[in-house]
């Protein structure tokens, strides 16, 4: 059976082709490595086939949905500061690179599309733990082309019956997570600085609590996603369970020091995920102390990752009170 994996050589993505390779699927992967790493699937290069293209521009890369049955669309810019700063290239890239990707899906009768949204639409919600039919208030312009993304894929479905199920996943972490920014994933911006020895980065005073889901889980939920006979589903995806950020600094240990608290973020992120329980029959494995084993095990591959120093970090936090103040 063949899939395309958009954004394979990202963090999830690679890990998703991992899996999909083990049970012998014909992966192809598609990604233009602003954010992921060829390094990701480097192990697995020779079983696969990559394609470098940008799906925010029309090209040969849509041939490739050909006899496709599935797609998983993980492909996108992320990170909050630098949406702000270039919220075009954003729109671009999660918003029209998504159509594009819905255009090969209905030439080439894609069975399902498997979609990468974020919990970042619901903003800072007014009820915990959150359901999918919390309001959608998103905050910044990251957030709020995720979410169109997700609305592009609705009505597509609606208009040219192009089947779906959304995933909008909670602080997905593990090995492989990307540090890239002063913004980068929060484990892979601790990590790195633990391996420099460089205390931690703290925002607030690290009582925020977050829904901390492992990419292992996650990947099983996007499978049992694109394997069920349901389709045109919207689906949390968490752990069901909250970590203050000063609990993992102690999991992880080490020195660290706090930082501005940045205007917008969310004191919480919890997840009702009672729906994909009892529709998908899913349910997270792994739980934090465990997740935070493995990726220490694996620590050397931040080695090589850009350090953020709290002065950088603090520096690019003004970018975010100005753009607040606007």
């Amino acid at each position: 059976m063949k899939v395309i994996i958009l954004g394979g050589a990202g963090f999830i993505g690679s890990h998703l082709a991992d899996f999909l390779l083990k049970k012998k699927y014909k992966i192809t992967v598609i990604d233009n490595l602003s954010t992921g790493r060829i390094n990701n699937i480097k192990h697995i290069k020779k079983k696969i086939k990559f394609i470098r293209a940008d799906i925010s521009k029309i090209g040969e890369w849509q041939s490739e949905f050909k006899n496709s049955t599935y797609v998983f669309h993980l492909a996108a810019l992320a990170d909050i500061v630098p949406s702000i700063d270039k919220p075009e290239k954003y729109f671009h890239s999660n918003v029209t690179g998504t159509l594009n990707v819905l255009q090969a899906c209905r030439k080439f009768k894609i069975k399902k599309l498997l979609y990468a949204a974020s919990s970042s639409c619901y903003g800072i919600p007014k009820n915990y733990p959150t359901k999918e039919t919390e309001k959608i208030n998103p905050k910044f312009p990251y957030a709020v082309t995720k979410y169109l993304g997700e609305q592009v894929i609705i009505y597509w479905s609606k208009i040219f019956k192009v089947s779906f199920i959304s995933l909008r996943l909670f602080n997905v972490y593990g090995p492989r997570s990307r540090t890239s920014g002063t913004y980068g994933a929060m484990f892979g911006t601790f990590l790195a600085q633990k391996l420099a020895k460089k205390p931690f980065t703290v925002v607030g005073d690290g009582n925020q609590s977050r829904d901390f889901t492992y990419v292992s889980d996650v990947v099983k939920a996007f499978v049992l996603a694109a394997k069920s006979k349901l389709f045109n589903k919207i689906y949390n995806v968490g752990s069901n369970k909250m970590v203050k950020i000063n609990k993992i600094i102690s999991y992880l240990g080490g020195e660290h020091i706090k930082i501005p608290k940045r205007p917008g973020e969310p004191d919480i992120t919890y997840a009702d995920i009672s729906l994909i329980k009892k529709e998908l029959k899913w349910k997270p494995e792994v739980d934090i102390k465990e997740g935070i084993k493995i990726i220490l095990k694996n620590i050397t591959y931040w080695k090589k990752a850009p350090v953020w120093s709290a002065k950088s970090i603090k520096k690019a936090t003004k970018n975010w009170f100005k753009y607040l103040k606007k």
